[in-house]
């Protein structure tokens, strides 16, 4: 028969942020300058999708 330290279940620890607002500022300020530097239609499209994504989080 088990006990109950046996079957003791340990619970995940407390989730952290993978980026801070900063890093979000700093990857908005690098698609914008990639944007300015991209002539192609189909990556600016890309680009400012993920600019305005980024934008909702910071």
């Amino acid at each position: 028969m088990e006990t109950a330290t046996q079957t003791e279940m340990r619970q995940p620890g407390r989730a952290r942020a993978l980026l801070s607002n900063q890093d979000f500022t700093l990857l908005r300020a690098a698609l914008a300058s990639h944007a300015r530097a991209t002539e192609e239609p189909d990556e600016l499209a890309r680009i400012s999708a993920l600019y305005h994504r980024l934008g909702c989080y910071a």
